[in-house]
């Protein structure tokens, strides 16, 4: 009879005590945000990951009727950033401008990261697209992708491609290229794209793969080709520059991409709060002229999309990895 008494008053205090987190939750979700909200860079500062967060963090606060603050958290290729918000309180108030590198590259290349890309985070919104740009010198014989991959089969061992460095989605970009159009050309990494710029217009090394934004003043002064937008789609800011599928490798689409990421069992009216705030942003016409100028590509998307689109770059990637043999540290 005892054990009988003590068995219902557990039940019931497991119940009043499941009540009340519940209560709290609720609570929690129906307030926020009631403060001020980090959201975390992993990059340093003037990037383009830096540049989207501070026009979405700008807006999101007017929304929030709170200050959406900026920390740039640099380090370890994304990866210092990105573990802090992981292990950050699950209260929405610490959030993540993450990328591509930071969950789809960097748990395939890395022995370990700090961080599970999937379990680890809860999705918010897929937010922008950039496009990646294949470029080429201009004393390079080729003025699209038809004869770049002629002149890399007639000579397979004389050309080389430049990238911001091994592991990076411009490194992958070429990888992918080598992989679907049956060729090969060498890579040469450098310590950011801004010295690989440099090389491949004084024509050291001929070919790279690019973000669009940095390459497109180049671009327009003639002292780069571009041969081929990664995307599915032409970039809006270059339509007469075609997409490198519609030049003869269908199905090719890269890009570097920007979304928000909350600690995992962040409150789900928590996450469509912060959800709303973001997609929201994203209609204001200012940042769409903002996003305009260096070529990012709108999207806006729900939880769940993003999730999945964290999954397909995963699958996507992980061939590409495995087939290059890239693994580092």
């Amino acid at each position: 009879m005892a054990l009988c008494r003590m068995t219902r008053r557990m039940s019931l205090a497991l119940a009043l005590g499941l009540l009340a987190a519940t209560a709290g939750t609720a609570a929690l979700a129906q307030s926020f945000p009631d403060r001020s909200i980090t959201m975390i860079v992993p990059f340093a500062a003037g990037g383009s990951t830096d540049v989207v967060a501070r026009i979405v963090a700008q807006k999101m606060s007017d929304d929030l009727g709170q200050q959406v603050i900026v920390q740039n958290v640099a380090g370890a290729g994304g990866n210092l950033g990105a573990g802090n918000v992981a292990r950050a309180e699950p209260d929405g108030y610490t959030i993540l401008m993450g990328t591509v590198a930071t969950h789809a590259l960097n748990p395939l290349i890395l022995k370990s990261t700090p961080y599970d890309a999937e379990k680890d985070f809860a999705p918010i919104s897929l937010l922008v697209i950039v496009p990646n740009v294949l470029v080429v010198n201009p004393e390079l014989p080729a003025k699209n992708v038809q004869e770049l991959i002629a002149l890399l089969k007639a000579d397979p061992d004389k050309y080389s491609y430049a990238s911001s460095g091994n592991g990076t989605p411009l490194h992958l970009s070429g990888e992918l290229f080598k992989s679907m159009a049956g060729v090969d050309m060498q890579h040469i990494p450098y310590k950011g794209a801004g010295p690989a710029l440099n090389d491949v217009i004084g024509n050291q090394v001929p070919i790279m793969f690019d973000n669009l934004p940095s390459s497109s003043s180049h671009i327009k002064a003639g002292t780069l080709r571009a041969l081929a937008v990664t995307t599915a789609e032409r970039a809006p800011s270059f339509p007469d520059v075609p997409t490198i599928a519609e030049s003869g490798i269908s199905g090719y689409e890269t890009y570097t991409w920007n979304a928000l990421f909350a600690p995992a069992n962040t409150p789900a009216d928590v996450v469509s709060r912060l959800n709303a705030a973001a997609n929201k942003a994203l209609t204001d016409p200012a940042v769409a002229e903002r996003m305009k100028e260096f070529s990012a590509t709108i999207v806006g998307s729900t939880p769940e999309e993003l999730g999945a689109h964290v999954k397909a770059e995963l699958a996507k990637w992980k061939p590409v990895v495995d087939g290059a043999h890239i693994q580092m540290e």
